[in-house]
C-alpha cells in the first residue's frame, strides 16, 4: 500500500520537477527534504512509508525533488536555496495549491526558510525539523563548522558517495540495520552523484539565512533532537530563536533522519501545531501472524540486470506475492520495494504462505528470497500493521539465509501438529528486541 499519487513533472522555466501529492487531509503541507532525495526510492524504507503515512491522516502532503537530484532534471545550473524555492513554487502552481503549510527537513528548512520569506502569501505555517540558517563558521557564528572541516567532510562524501556506512552518521540506531543501509546506498546512489555532493557542499559553505528569520511572520515550529551529531542543536536553536514567535521543542535522540528515533514524538508534535488537535488513531492491538520477505542482494541484482529488467522482475514479484498470498487467506499490508507485508490470522498459513514464495522465486524470477514469520501483538491503524509484533518479524526476516523461511519459535509451537517441519536455527538476538530469540527453518514436503 502507499499513499503517494504517480509522479508529475512541473515545469520552472526549462527545468522539469519531479513531485507527487498523498493523502486527503483537509490541510496542504508542502515538504522539502534533506541533502538528497528520490521520490520513488524514499518510502521504499517502511520507516520512511510509515511515518509519511501518518502525516497523511491529517494532511495532503506535496513532495518533489529539487532539480539536480532523483527524478527531476539534473545538470540545470545552480543549486541555490533560490531556485529551490522558485521550484516549490512551480510545484504548487501545478497541483493547484495557493496556500500551504511547509515541513522542512534539514536543509530543506532553509528552503522553506527563503520561502516564507519571500512569498509569505502562500504560507500559513512553518515546521522545521533538524534544520539550520547557516552552517559554516563566522566571527559571529562561533557554534559553526570551519570551513576547512566542511570541506574536509563533503570531500570524504564526495570520494565514498553511496557507501552504506555513512547512515551512521545521519540516523546511528539504525546503523546495522542491513535494510537501512541498502536503503540509504539507493537514495545516495540514484539521488545525486558525486559531483552533486560537491555542488552541495559548496552550496553549504557559503548558506546563510539569518538575516530572514526575523522577517518571517508565519507561525513557526521548530523541532530537533538533542544528540544529533548531523545537525548540532545549537544550529536549530538558532533558527527558533530568529524567528519572532516560533515554537522551539527538543526531542531526546541521536538520529538526525526524521524517520529514525522516536517518530512517534515528531509526529505529534507536528501534527498539534498544525491542526491544533491530535485525533490520528493510536491505534488496535491486535494478535496476528506476519510474514515478511525479502529478494536476496536486490541491488546486486539490479545493477546486474539494469533498471528496466529489474523494474520488471520486482512486477512479477509483486503478482506472484499477491496470488500465494491471497491463496493462502492472507491480506497484503504493503511492498517494501524488493520484499512484501502480508498479515494471516494463522501461522501454518502464513508458514506456507513463504515457502511458496520462496519455492516459486527462483525458477519464475531468477531471484532468491528470504522470509521471517512471527506471531505476536501488532498495532492495527487503518490498513496498516506497526508495533513490536512486525518488528520482530523483520528481524526474524533479516537473520534468514537466501532461499530460507526463518520462523519464532511463538510460531513453531503454535503450528504443532500441522504437518510442517522446522530446522533448529539456534538462539539469536535481534537487534532492538529484548532477550535471546530462538528460531527455526520450515523445511517443504522435499526436505529444503
Amino acid at each position: 500500500m502507499t499513499i503517494w499519487a504517480p509522479i508529475r513533472y512541473a515545469h520552472n522555466g526549462d527545468v522539469a520537477i519531479a513531485h507527487t501529492t498523498g493523502g486527503q487531509g483537509e490541510l496542504d503541507v508542502l515538504v522539502i527534504g534533506g541533502f538528497v532525495g528520490h521520490l520513488e526510492i524514499a518510502s521504499t524504507l517502511p520507516l520512511a512509508a510509515r511515518f509519511w503515512e501518518r502525516m497523511a491522516g491529517f494532511a495532503r502532503l506535496i513532495a518533489f525533488d529539487r532539480r539536480g537530484m532523483g527524478l527531476s532534471d539534473r545538470d540545470v545550473g545552480e543549486f541555490t536555496l533560490e531556485s529551490i524555492a522558485e521550484d516549490a513554487l512551480a510545484v504548487l502552481d501545478a497541483v493547484g495549491a495557493e496556500r500551504v503549510a511547509v515541513f522542512g527537513i534539514s536543509e530543506g528548512g532553509s528552503a522553506a526558510t527563503m520561502l516564507t520569506a519571500s512569498h509569505p502569501e502562500r504560507i500559513t505555517a512553518m515546521v522545521q525539523y533538524g534544520s539550520y540558517a547557516r552552517v559554516s563558521q563566522a566571527p559571529d557564528y562561533p557554534e559553526g563548522v570551519p570551513a576547512d572541516v566542511l570541506r574536509a567532510f563533503w570531500g570524504r562524501m564526495r570520494d565514498n558517495w553511496a557507501d552504506p556506512s555513512s547512515i551512521s552518521m545521519w540516523a546511528p540506531s539504525l546503523a546495522d540495520d542491513p535494510e537501512v543501509r541498502d536503503w540509504w546506498s539507493r537514495m545516495l546512489r540514484f539521488g545525486s552523484s558525486p559531483s552533486g555532493a560537491r555542488a552541495i557542499g559548496e552550496m553549504y559553505e557559503h548558506l546563510d539565512v539569518r538575516p530572514l528569520l526575523p522577517t518571517i511572520h508565519a507561525p513557526t515550529l521548530v523541532v530537533y533532537r538533542s544528540d544529533d551529531k548531523v545537525v548540532l542543536p545549537a544550529w536549530s536553536r538558532v533558527v527558533a530563536q530568529g524567528i519572532p514567535g516560533a515554537r522551539e521543542v527538543e526531542l531526546p535522540g541521536v538520529d538526525h533522519l526524521f524517520c529514525a528515533g522516536d517518530q512517534q514524538a515528531l509526529l505529534d508534535e507536528i501534527e498539534q501545531f498544525l491542526t491544533g488537535r491530535l485525533v490520528s488513531p493510536a491505534g488496535d492491538r491486535v494478535l496476528a501472524t506476519v510474514l515478511f520477505t525479502d529478494i536476496v542482494a536486490s541491488t546486486e541484482r539490479a545493477v546486474a540486470v539494469g533498471d528496466r529488467q529489474w523494474r520488471e522482475v520486482l512486477e512479477r514479484h509483486q503478482r506472484l506475492a499477491d496470488r500465494e498470498i491471497g491463496r493462502h487467506r492472507g491480506r497484503l499490508i504493503k511492498t517494501t520495494g524488493d520484499g512484501v507485508l502480508a498479515a494471516f490470522d494463522g501461522p501454518a498459513r502464513a508458514v506456507r504462505a513463504g515457502i511458496a514464495l520462496r519455492d516459486a522465486g527462483p525458477p519464475e524470477l531468477g531471484v532468491q528470497l528470504r522470509a521471517g514469520v512471527h506471531t505476536g501483538e501488532c498495532e492495527a491503524i487503518g490498513e496498516d500493521l506497526g508495533g513490536i509484533g512486525v518488528h520482530i518479524a523483520a528481524r526474524v526476516q533479516a537473520a534468514a539465509e537466501p532461499g530460507e523461511v526463518l520462523v519464532s519459535n511463538t510460531v513453531k509451537d503454535l503450528v504443532v501438529g500441522s504437518g510442517l517441519e522446522f530446522a533448529d536455527r539456534g538462539e539469536h538476538a535481534l537487534k532492538g528486541v529484548p532477550g535471546s530469540w530462538r528460531l527455526h527453518a520450515a523445511v517443504a514436503d522435499d526436505g529444503r
